[in-house]
């Protein structure tokens, strides 16, 4: 029987995408959730697996081509069926006799012998060394961007182009923080069977300061305002693919151990390409964490339609004074980009500091341990 592969729904707005690769080649068995093909939209990759056993038999469309959601791009035969245990018990189990490898003294003098590919490779970019002079041949490599690249370019340059985007800094003692999680991190693993971490106390204390300020909270659409009642944050992620922001619904519900969880879990399914359309849909206010690169500080830009966006930066030990007296505290930077045409700098001012206040004073009852 033949089964068609057919390209999955990429969610709203979007008729399109690029079929990447095929992982399978005409001929290869396939075992169920093996993933024959690899798709990029405007704004996700997905994986294209197998529901059932078979035999790839035809690939109708190749890699680089647009495919459109519900376009067959392959046929699956799976009238020979290979189960993994059928596919087992066809396995030769004679035994192989295990050969000694052989020492190679030129291997043995650290020089390895180089691929056909690498040694053209490393003759197009040769380097010649004469005495203190070395001649290096240049070159240059065009290669398309990718349909998400081009995405994130355009709306990110949207973002410039719409809003009058400002940005207001201010820093926060993690302190308090940071010894909240070592002594409650155990007891915190024990009960949820999550590691406490960072990005938990921001998303409650962003949901703090927008009960303050919910106009941090919303967006313009046209000439109107939207308000939400609810907070749907989005945590940025850095992939090989790029940035991408899967949202954390209903962030303003959740306990730390839920917040804990749900950004695990979307950070795994984005380094794993097992996003969904729904994951990245909505947001209502976002994240981001230069920090976890070493940034110092930065003027993160919006994510339209949101009027704000929180930038977390490294933690480095500074000296500050408290009670009159010099000591050394771990300090972060923050930074809140904000549409201006919304919100005025007083709003986002005091959003900065209920955020500051927040994360210095969080009462361990929050952390449900």
């Amino acid at each position: 029987m033949d089964i068609e592969i057919k390209v999955p729904s990429l969610g709203e707005s979007e008729n399109e995408a690029t079929l990447v690769s095929w992982l399978k080649s005409e001929g290869d068995k396939v075992l169920v959730d093996d993933v024959l093909a690899e798709i990029e939209s405007d704004k996700i990759t997905m994986e294209i697996t197998a529901f059932e056993e078979g035999v790839l038999k035809s690939i109708l469309k190749q890699a680089d081509s647009t495919v459109e959601p519900g376009e067959v791009i392959g046929v699956l035969d799976t009238s020979a069926q290979i189960s993994a245990r059928a596919f087992e018990k066809n396995i030769d189990k004679t035994p192989v006799k295990q050969i000694k490898p052989v020492e190679n003294p030129v291997a043995k003098e650290g020089v390895w012998e180089k691929t056909k590919a690498v040694a053209e490779k490393l003759k197009e970019q040769r380097v010649i060394a004469e005495g203190n002079n070395t001649i290096h041949e240049r070159s240059v490599e065009r290669v398309p961007m990718s349909r998400l690249r081009r995405r994130i370019a355009a709306h990110l340059k949207d973002a410039q182009n719409t809003a009058a985007i400002l940005t207001t800094f201010n820093e926060v003692n993690m302190q308090y923080v940071m010894d909240m999680r070592s002594q409650n991190k155990d007891a915190f693993m024990d009960k949820y069977g999550v590691k406490l971490g960072f990005m938990s106390f921001f998303v409650k204390a962003c949901v703090y300061a927008a009960k303050k300020y919910p106009a941090i909270n919303a967006h313009i659409d046209g000439e109107d305002i939207i308000y939400h009642n609810y907070m749907d944050i989005g945590i940025a992620v850095s992939t090989q693919n790029g940035l991408v922001v899967p949202v954390l619904k209903d962030a303003g519900l959740m306990r730390f151990s839920e917040v804990e969880q749900g950004i695990v879990n979307l950070a795994t399914k984005a380094r794993e390409g097992g996003l969904v359309p729904d994951d990245l849909k909505g947001g209502t206010f976002s994240i981001t964490n230069g920090g976890v690169f070493g940034s110092m500080l930065s003027t993160p830009i919006l994510n339209t339609p949101q009027s704000a966006i929180l930038g977390m930066h490294t933690i480095q030990k500074r000296a500050v004074v408290e009670h009159d007296q010099v000591v050394i505290r771990p300090m972060m930077y923050l930074a809140l980009s904000y549409d201006h045409r919304l919100i005025d700098g007083k709003e986002a001012v005091g959003f900065l500091v209920a955020v500051k206040e927040a994360l210095e004073g969080f009462g361990g009852i929050l952390l449900d341990v």
